[in-house]
């Protein structure tokens, strides 16, 4: 449609409805807006509906198409749903097949039962809608439909009570949503009223207390000037009394006096000492007790290594052997094998409470004191 009929008021339109035209009376939609076309599912044949009005208001009539023979009734007549009329027929035959094979999984004892059932109704249907053996193929279908009546019926049945007990669970839900809102309105409009009611009565009281505050004002400004007089009154004595005091050609000490004004009572500043370093170990030294690991040792072998670029190459430091052989040669020292063999020995007998270190490798251990401390690498 163009923008201009948009811009008329005419009604949008699908595609491709501009050049519909109705095959009985020829009449188009690009003449007459309002013209609505049907289709019957017996033949699937498009009109208009005052040709729908005009041949088969009377009774059954046969279709009008040049061709058709079916016999057609106003009351199936409806408005088409798909665009496309393949659609619209295909829609409709699984309709109809739906209604007589409506078995569900559950009612079959395997799966395969079920495969097949599926199966047989998918071929009937294609017979259908691909004009394959219709007659024997609906006569098929039509003996199935009057055998399984009962339990056709009963599976209409239950699926009918379905959809009342969710038509019924979706009122339910409908009516508790329209309760909930009615009780918010409710409950905003006791609150709205409750706020106005509140408002109306502070305003009342700031009203009624007008008056008073302005008495009190009034007597508060009063007593404000009455302490002014006074202060201004014994201010006018002081000065008075200190003229009198003073002789004729006698200095003035408080003008003349030099002395720095103190305040009595301040505290000492005492300067901030700075901040030391954060100490994660508590103050706790880890610096070897029985010897200083010197930075560098003179020894022919390690003369060798420190040129050497299969030792050096890959960043090995020499600082760390020093570090690991000196750890070695003294973890000894500190440790009396015979007391600690004696105390264990006595332990064994009930003599003492188990394996403990000796005295004097605890006073090594925790001093340094005692054999090698003092020795120097």
């Amino acid at each position: 449609m163009s923008k201009a009929a948009q811009r008329n008021g005419v009604p949008p339109r699908r595609p491709g409805e501009d050049d519909e035209i109705c095959r009985v009376c020829k009449s188009s939609r690009y003449l007459n807006h309002d013209l609505h076309f049907l289709v019957n599912p017996e033949c699937y044949h498009k009109m208009c509906d005052s040709c729908v009005d005009r041949i088969f208001s009377t009774g059954p009539a046969p279709c009008p198409i040049a061709g058709c023979t079916r016999t057609l009734r106003k009351q199936r007549f409806r408005t088409q749903t798909f665009e496309d009329l393949k659609i619209e027929r295909e829609v409709d035959v699984r309709r109809k097949v739906a209604q007589v094979f409506n078995k569900e999984e559950g009612d079959f004892e395997t799966l395969r039962a079920y495969n097949n059932y599926l199966e047989e109704m998918e071929i009937i249907t294609f017979n259908l809608l691909g004009g394959i053996d219709v007659a024997a193929t609906e006569r098929k279908l039509a003996d199935y439909a009057a055998q399984s009546a009962p339990s056709i019926a009963q599976r209409d049945a239950k699926a009918a009570k379905e959809r009342n007990n969710q038509n019924a669970q979706q009122a339910a839900v409908k009516e508790q949503a329209l309760l909930n809102r009615s009780a918010a309105d409710r409950a905003s409009m006791t609150s709205i009223a409750q706020r106005e009611e509140s408002h109306k009565q502070s305003l009342d009281a700031l009203a009624a207390d007008h008056q008073t505050d302005t008495k009190v004002v009034l007597k508060k400004s009063t007593a404000r000037r009455t302490a002014a007089e006074k202060a201004r009154d014994r201010q006018r004595q002081q000065q008075q009394q200190q003229q009198q005091s003073q002789q004729p050609g006698t200095p003035n000490t408080a003008a003349d006096s030099s002395e720095v004004y103190r305040i009595e009572g301040l505290r000492a500043v005492v300067e901030a000492l700075p901040e030391e370093p954060y100490d994660p170990f508590g103050g706790r030294s880890f610096a070897p007790a029985y010897y200083t690991l010197q930075p560098h040792y003179d020894h022919p072998w390690l003369d060798k290594a420190r040129t050497d670029p299969s030792i050096v190459a890959g960043g090995y430091d020499l600082r760390e052997y020093y570090q690991r052989t000196t750890l070695e040669a003294f973890a000894g020292l500190g440790c009396f094998l015979e007391e600690e063999m004696g105390e264990r020995e006595r332990g064994k007998d009930g003599d003492g409470d188990g394996m403990v270190a000796t005295e004097g490798a605890a006073m090594a251990a925790a001093g340094g004191d005692g054999a090698g401390g003092d020795d120097v690498l």
